[in-house]
């Protein structure tokens, strides 16, 4: 596959690549430190128009695809995976799938705050006891009068401590399932709402993660998102390109991490030369721009098929993509901190940062091993 982008994709690549180098690369060692929401460029994200990619003008979107979500999500992740993650889960899970999935009124009230910036969104799915097995979630929802109750508890949910809009799945009908899912949106002013333990993690630090708990929380039945019982449709609908904006964060961290290394490798001079004179170093290199270079064709063959609107191909294509990027990622970022060596080590470079952040990648969103089994049901279903 040849990769052709737009004038005006190549514009927007450009536009994000500056932003990213100018103002969120400087803030990505201190949010990462300490743990804390990227405020500021979430602030800049808005006021670019930045936060609701696929959303159509007159919610104040950019009417754009997810090709132009993939090259956002690139950039932003090539300095600060943090800032990038935080941007997926309000631009991608939360508002596209409100974008996706709500009637005209659900729209016309949440799309434009969220594309603004003036409400942080978020997607709650993952349970304590439910992770991989997503329908053995036991959130439940029951229907009194005009609201439906609900009472549980989700965890490990991106932008959970500072969001302001949800979409959350819980069960209304357990008894049947998967067919007893439904999905809604939860404001956190909700009764009944709170927010549990905010988690320190391993990477991904600069972008909130918390749990969220339900406790007779009282949501009006026009808060449902699609159907009732349908939310196994609402959540089909969005795992595909969950899966290849992720490629493209994988896909980020690999060339933030490559590009570092590169760079050291032609200063560093030990036994009188470059040490990117040795050819073991060149080696490496070489192995590392060619899991990039294929991070990036599968990646936006995913982000062109998913415009296309071609969902039954997408299927495979955005577990390879998912897979094969998150994996990637892991030997690019460990390869750089090898060739950096004890600098590597270091926080004063920040490939140590990257290598951190790009672990998660092979979990969220779908484990490795779930999108093998995605790939060997999709090869055996179709000989």
């Amino acid at each position: 596959m040849h990769l052709e982008f737009t004038d005006e994709q190549k514009m927007l690549r450009e536009s994000v690549k500056t932003f990213a180098e100018k103002e969120v690369a400087p803030l990505a060692y201190e949010i990462d430190r300490d743990e804390r929401f990227p405020s500021e460029s979430f602030k800049r994200l808005a006021e670019m128009g930045l936060l609701g990619v696929t959303v159509p003008a007159e919610y104040g979107g950019a009417g754009a695809g997810y090709t132009e979500m993939c090259i956002i999500g690139e950039e932003l992740g090539v300095v600060c995976c943090s800032t990038s993650a935080t941007w997926g889960a309000h631009s991608d899970l939360c508002v596209d799938n409100i974008r996706r999935n709500a009637n005209p009124a659900q729209k016309k009230k949440y799309l434009p705050p969220l594309c603004d910036g003036s409400k942080i969104g978020g997607l709650a799915m993952t349970e304590p006891s439910s992770g991989s097995d997503v329908l053995s979630m036991k959130l439940r929802a029951e229907r009194k009068g005009d609201f439906f109750i609900l009472n549980g508890s989700k965890i490990f949910i991106s932008n959970g401590p500072v969001g302001d809009v949800f979409v959350i799945y819980a069960k209304t009908s357990p008894e049947k399932g998967a067919h007893g899912v439904s999905a809604f949106i939860v404001e956190k002013e909700s009764p009944g709402f709170s927010r549990g333990k905010k988690f320190e993690k391993m990477g991904w630090r600069g972008s909130p993660t918390g749990e969220l708990i339900f406790e007779d929380c009282r949501v009006p039945v026009e808060n449902l998102l699609g159907e009732e019982k349908k939310g196994v449709d609402v959540l089909m609908s969005g795992l595909n390109t969950e899966r290849i904006l992720l490629g493209a964060l994988s896909l980020g961290i690999s060339r933030g991490a490559f590009e570092c290394a590169l760079k050291y490798a032609k200063e560093r001079v030990q036994f009188g030369k470059p040490i990117a004179a040795f050819q073991l170093i060149q080696s490496k290199l070489a192995d590392m721009s060619m899991d990039i270079e294929l991070s990036r064709l599968i990646t936006y063959q995913g982000a062109a098929m998913a415009d296309k609107g071609l969902k039954r191909e997408l299927n495979l294509i955005a577990a390879y993509a998912k897979l094969f990027t998150s994996e990637a990622a892991m030997r690019v970022t460990t390869e750089a901190v090898q060739i950096l060596g004890g600098y590597g080590y270091m926080k004063e470079f920040p490939v140590e940062r990257m290598m951190r952040d790009a672990k998660l990648q092979t979990i969220g969103g779908g484990t490795s091993e779930i999108q093998r089994l995605i790939i060997a049901r999709e090869i055996l279903s179709s000989t």
